[in-house]
C-alpha cells in the first residue's frame, strides 16, 4: 500500500533510486543525489561557515516537544541527520546532554562533524549507520526523532512494505520500552502513520504543522506525530 501523499514525490524519487535493497539504494552510483547534496552543503559550510537552509524550518515542533516533555538526561537519537543542526538545537536550547545523530551517508556525518565543531557541542555522538541494519550501539534510547528516514524507506521500490516493517523492528530495538518516537513526514497522513506503527506503538500527540488551502479545502503538507513504545510484553511484531 502506497501513501496517497507520496504519489507525487515518488516519480521524482524513482528517477534517482535504483531497485536494490535497504537505504543503500539512495547512495548507489549513479543515483547519488543525496550524497551530492551533502557534499555541496559541506563545501558551502567550509566556505561560509553557514549550516545551510535545508534544516532551518524542519522539526520546530519536535524541538518544542522535547523542551516541554523530555527529561534532560534522556538518551536522544536523531536519524536522517542531514547536518546535525537539529541535535545541536536540542542540546543548546534544551540542555540535553546524551545525543546521537546517525545518517547512512558519510558525507552527511562529515558535514555534521564540521557544524558540531563550530558550535562546540562535543557531547553529540555522530555515526554512519543504516537504520534498517542497525549496530549494537543503537539501543537504549529514550527519545528517537525521525525527519525523513521513514519517508525514504517508504519510497524505495525494492520491497517497500518489508522495509517499513524492518524499520519498525529497528525502532523497537533502538528505543527503551515506553520510549518516545517523534516523526515528521511529508509523505504520510496521520491515519496512514497510525496504521504503520500500530504494532509496538501508541499515539501520544499530534504536533501542529503548517496548513494550506486548495479548492476550498484545508489540509496539511506535513504530518508530525509523537508515539510511545508499548511495554515489552505487549509488543508483537510480525
Amino acid at each position: 500500500r502506497t501513501s496517497t501523499r507520496a504519489i507525487h514525490t515518488a516519480k521524482s524519487v524513482a528517477r534517482r533510486s535504483p531497485a536494490v535493497g535497504s537505504l543503500s539504494s539512495f547512495f548507489s552510483p549513479p543515483f547519488c543525489s543525496w550524497d551530492a547534496a551533502y557534499e555541496r552543503e559541506l563545501r558551502a559550510f567550509q566556505e561560509t561557515g553557514d549550516a545551510g537552509e535545508i534544516e532551518r524550518h524542519l522539526c520546530r515542533q519536535s524541538l518544542r516537544w522535547c523542551e516541554k516533555e523530555g527529561p534532560l538526561s534522556s538518551l536522544v537519537l536523531g536519524h536522517w541527520n542531514w547536518n546535525g543542526v537539529l541535535l545541536i538545537e536540542i542540546g543548546a536550547r534544551n540542555g540535553f546532554t546524551n545525543l546521537t545523530g546517525i545518517d547512512y551517508s558519510p558525507s552527511a556525518i562529515q558535514l555534521s562533524e564540521k557544524v558540531r565543531e563550530k558550535e562546540g557541542m562535543s557531547n553529540i555522538k555522530l555515526l554512519v549507520e543504516d537504520f534498517l541494519v542497525p549496530s549494537a550501539e543503537l539501543s537504549g534510547f529514550q527519545i528517537c526523532i525521525d525527519k525523513g528516514t521513514f519517508d525514504a524507506v517508504s519510497l524505495n521500490p525494492d520491497d517497500a512494505v518489508g522495509k517499513r516493517k524492518q524499520y519498525v523492528r529497528s525502532l523497537c530495538s533502538a528505543l527503551k520500552p515506553e520510549g518516545f518516537f517523534l516523526i515528521t513526514s511529508c509523505n504520510w497522513t496521520k491515519e496512514e502513520l497510525l496504521n504503520e506503527f500500530r504494532e509496538g506503538f501508541e499515539i501520544v500527540e499530534e504536533l501542529p504543522t503548517p496548513k494550506f488551502c486548495f479548492g476550498g479545502r484545508i489540509g496539511n503538507s506535513v504530518t508530525a506525530l509523537v508515539f510511545q513504545r508499548k511495554k515489552r510484553e505487549s509488543v508483537h511484531l510480525g
